[in-house]
């Protein structure tokens, strides 16, 4: 490979770009086809919003719906908004049901009810009822490319439909076919072995799975993950409460949503708030959604270190105190940060209940017990080798041994109490933990500190 060769892949948008100016969009297909996915959507994120919107209004919608599904919904969003209403909706016309449900949900309503009103009346209906759904119930997961057909048919008569819809169903999952009665109710789920395999004049009914397993359009999410553990399957159909089959909600999608739940979960602890941040983004929005956390962080980090002002006569008397202050209040930090984490897994996976605070925390104190006297003893043998004053010793180590049972008594129970009051435990329990473990560990340091100020001059 030759260095030019190099720097062309190290730094694909910059191809693409030049590909863009051609304006040949077998030229941009042509290139955007030598690329891996995550090259894809690495290139698309560098390039200029003008070449951005560009790349997408060149290619045909089909490609361009491809492109934009490699991209996270909040750079497929802005592109799409940042589009003329007729390229989006063709573009977004052409994408599976449930992410065109996902960008149109999600948009502002201005550019979403423009693009719909440029989208054919049905499917802009179907997109409509769709983005309804929450992200973490089986409607808003469901995809709605299926294969449907009246159980009173023939094998003969769905050979027959698959022929004369083919491009329609090339992206379709087709290994089932899901039957319907007269009011549009699930009956029956067929395989296509079943199908293929049998006698074109049979009836469909007899080579059926009947009464197969299917989720309300309500269901949850966690729901779903417990059901996709305790069976195998490829995707389950969806259906109203009243039984009328609406969608196919995949194992694949499930997953997916689980894991972004996760990453989601995992940016509002850091204190991203506000939804997804990545780089490309306005550097104001990004700007603001970080300081509505750390505006926050910087008055509770200024109640705890009050704790240290009343005590700053005992401080300033024992320096080495100073030293094992922060270690204290990190470690401690981390012991309840472990805690949080655990309740935070519990509560997504429906394993413990808001209220059942008392379980919670005699499982988390008998932890903190142990954890505590091992930390204790070994920070308590460290500031003795260091001084030599053994009464340094005892205070921080009964001040790190306390502290931990505190931290992780607090990272168990609070995400439990902001669950029952409809607060995100994501987003404010770390604050919360902070602050509380940071004034405590302050507060046993040096009010212990105090009490033995002459053994320790």
């Amino acid at each position: 490979m030759t260095t030019a060769e190099t720097e062309i892949n190290e730094r694909p948008w910059e191809e693409l770009a030049r590909s863009i100016e051609t304006g040949d969009a077998a030229i941009v297909k042509a290139y955007l086809d030598t690329l891996p996915a995550t090259d894809q959507s690495l290139a698309l994120d560098r390039l200029s919003d003008e070449n951005k919107q560009a790349v997408l209004a060149i290619l045909d919608p089909e490609d361009a719906a491809d492109l934009v599904s490699l991209l996270p919904d909040v750079q497929a969003i802005e592109l799409m908004e940042d589009l003329l209403p007729e390229t989006a909706a063709l573009i977004i016309d052409e994408l599976p049901s449930n992410l065109k449900a996902d960008l149109i949900g999600e948009m502002e309503q201005e550019d979403a009810t423009a693009i719909l009103n440029e989208m054919e009346p049905q499917a802009a209906a179907d997109c409509l009822r769709l983005s309804k759904y929450e992200d973490d119930e089986a409607g808003g997961l469901m995809v709605t490319e299926l294969l449907k057909y009246p159980v009173v048919w023939t094998g003969a008569q769905v050979i027959s439909d698959l022929g004369d819809h083919a491009d329609e169903y090339r992206d379709y999952d087709v290994q089932y076919a899901y039957l319907v009665d007269d009011d549009d109710r699930l009956v029956g789920v067929l395989r296509m072995r079943d199908l293929l395999l049998s006698k074109r004049g049979t009836p469909l009914a007899e080579n059926m799975i009947s009464n197969p397993l299917s989720v309300f359009d309500t269901t949850s999410i966690e729901d779903l993950i417990d059901l996709f553990d305790r069976h195998h399957f490829f995707g389950v159909p969806v259906v109203t409460q009243e039984h009328r089959l609406i969608g196919v909600v995949h194992r694949a999608s499930v997953e997916e949503a689980r894991a972004e739940q996760h990453d989601s979960d995992f940016l509002k602890t850091q204190g991203i708030v506000g939804g997804e941040e990545i780089r490309s983004m306005p550097l104001l929005v990004r700007s603001r959604r970080r300081l509505a956390w750390l505006s926050v962080n910087i008055v509770l980090n200024m109640v705890a270190a009050s704790v240290i002002a009343v005590y700053q006569d005992t401080l300033s008397s024992v320096i080495a105190l100073a030293v094992f202050l922060p270690i204290i209040s990190d470690m401690s930090g981390c012991s309840g940060n472990q805690a949080v984490a655990v309740s935070l897994r519990e509560l997504s996976l429906g394993l413990v209940r808001e209220t059942e605070w008392r379980r919670v925390w005699l499982k988390e104190v008998s932890v903190g017990i142990i954890n505590g006297i091992a930390l204790g003893l070994l920070i308590a043998l460290v500031s003795y080798v260091w001084k030599g004053n053994a009464y340094l010793g005892f205070v921080v180590g009964l001040a790190l041994c306390l502290n931990t049972m505190v931290a992780v008594s607090i990272g168990g129970l609070v995400p439990l109490v902001l669950k029952r009051f409809k607060v995100d435990p994501a987003i404010a329990a770390g604050p919360i933990l902070t602050t509380v473990t940071d004034m405590c560990g302050f507060f046993l340091v040096l009010s212990i500190a105090s009490a033995l100020l002459d053994k320790l001059q």
